[in-house]
């Protein structure tokens, strides 16, 4: 009995910390494509579709989290489903990023600069990693594949979120302009390796 009311303990922490990655994502997407499209930065761009794939899910999780709760029998089915979800959104992503990033090198399209976008990554880059380490945490004490992939997407937000500084601030500051699709390739690697780790069930 201690041992699930540890669980359920766990998974009310669990759920808050997803709630609130949830919100800012939300928040976050609106923003980066806003200042995306305004400044022209597949970078900018990119990150905020992952921000969109982190709210979904992370809504995929809050699923999976509520049966745990509950006591639900379908937690299992639930962590699957998204843990699969997860996977196949980080392809999409990885292929989107890798494809208009290369676009714009080849047509060698100048950004626009986004001091929006600068303010944001760096905000991004500061709360990400502590959202992604309790909800490691908790993914461990729940045994939770799913809940770990979401921490890694998290994780995965923190790694575009200081590629994303580097290249704006570069071409903000030294007029670099493939510094923007150079910093959204850096960021293919994680996508593609989280996708595999996703769709293979690793935890």
């Amino acid at each position: 009995m201690a041992h699930l009311t540890g669980q359920a303990r766990w998974a009310r922490w669990a759920l808050r910390l997803v709630g609130v990655t949830a919100a800012y994502n939300a928040v976050e997407a609106g923003v980066a494509l806003w200042a995306g499209v305004s400044a022209r930065s597949i970078a900018l761009v990119g990150f905020g579709l992952d921000s969109v794939i982190e709210l979904a899910a992370a809504i995929m999780v809050l699923g999976r989290l509520r049966a745990e709760i509950r006591g639900s029998g379908s937690a299992f089915a639930a962590d699957r489903r998204a843990r699969r979800f997860i996977g196949w959104t980080f392809v999409a992503l990885a292929v989107y990023v890798a494809a208009e990033s290369a676009w714009t090198l080849w047509r060698r399209d100048v950004p626009g600069e986004s001091v929006v976008g600068i303010v944001l990554a760096a905000i991004s880059l500061g709360l990400m990693p502590a959202l992604a380490w309790g909800k490691l945490r908790a993914a461990a004490a729940l045994g939770s594949p799913a809940l770990a992939a979401e921490a890694k997407e998290t994780l995965a937000c923190a790694y575009l979120s200081g590629c994303l500084l580097l290249g704006l601030a570069l071409h903000a500051t030294l007029g670099w302009w493939w510094a923007d699709p150079v910093a959204a390739l850096l960021m293919v690697p994680w996508l593609a390796h989280e996708a595999r780790e996703a769709l293979e069930g690793e935890p």
